[in-house]
C-alpha cells in the first residue's frame, strides 16, 4: 500500500474483533519506511464506544458497543511509531503548547490500510517526563482486568512490559528520533483540523 504525504488526513483506528472500536483523524507528519509521525489535534472529532466502562471490557468476547462521536480536547499529541514495533511514544501538549508527560502506548504494531493505520491498545501505558528523568507504568488494573476476562494471558502481560521496556531505552537512550528537543515542535500552520475519511467505519 501507498505511503502517505505530510499533511495528509489519515483515519487512526482501534480494530477489536474485526469492529472498529475507536477511530481518531489524524494528520501525517511523516511516513517513511524507518518511522511513522502523526498529529491529533485539539478540536478533531472521533469516535468511541457510548459506554462507561472500561474499554478492556469491550474487548472480550462477545462484547457489544456502539460508536458515539466525541471532540478532542485533551491534549494535542505527536505519535512516533516505528516498523513492527508493538508500542507507539506520544509527545503531547495542553491547548497553550506547555509539554505534558509523554505516555508510551503499548500496542499492536500499526497495520497500514487504504484510510490509515489500524491497532489495538494493550491497555498498559508508561508515563514519561519528557526530559526523560522519570517515568512509571500506568492502567495495570485495566491489564490485570482483561486477564481476568480473557482478553491477555499472563505471557501477554510480561511481553508488554518487555515492550514497555525497550520503548522507555528509546527514550533514556536518546535513540534517534529522541536525539532532539521536540518541546518545541509546532504544526504546519497551514494543516487544517482533521476529519475521518468516508469509509473508516468499515473494517
Amino acid at each position: 500500500m501507498r505511503r502517505f504525504e505530510p499533511g495528509e488526513a489519515i483515519a487512526l483506528r482501534e480494530i477489536w474483533h474485526r469492529r472498529v472500536g475507536a477511530a481518531r483523524p489524524a494528520i501525517v507528519v511523516a511516513d517513511a519506511s524507518h518511522l511513522t509521525m502523526l498529529y491529533v489535534p485539539i478540536g478533531s472529532c472521533w469516535f468511541g464506544p457510548d459506554h462507561p466502562r472500561p474499554w478492556v471490557e469491550l474487548k472480550a468476547p462477545g462484547a457489544e458497543w456502539r460508536l458515539t462521536e466525541f471532540t478532542w480536547t485533551d491534549s494535542h499529541v505527536l505519535p512516533f511509531a516505528w516498523p513492527d514495533a508493538g508500542h507507539a511514544l506520544l509527545p503531547a501538549w495542553d491547548a497553550g503548547w506547555r509539554p505534558l508527560p509523554w505516555y508510551l502506548n503499548i500496542q499492536a504494531p500499526l497495520q497500514r490500510s487504504e484510510l490509515g493505520f489500524d491497532t489495538f491498545d494493550h491497555d498498559l501505558d508508561v508515563v514519561i517526563v519528557p526530559d526523560g528523568s522519570a517515568w512509571r507504568w500506568k492502567d495495570e488494573d485495566d491489564v490485570a482486568d482483561g486477564v481476568r476476562l480473557g482478553v491477555y494471558t499472563n505471557d501477554d502481560v510480561r511481553a508488554f512490559r518487555r515492550e514497555g521496556e525497550r520503548g522507555i531505552r528509546k527514550i533514556l537512550e536518546r535513540e534517534p528520533p529522541f536525539d532532539r528537543d521536540w518541546g518545541d515542535w509546532r504544526p504546519d500552520p497551514s494543516w487544517p483540523v482533521p476529519t475521518l475519511p468516508e469509509g473508516w467505519d468499515v473494517v
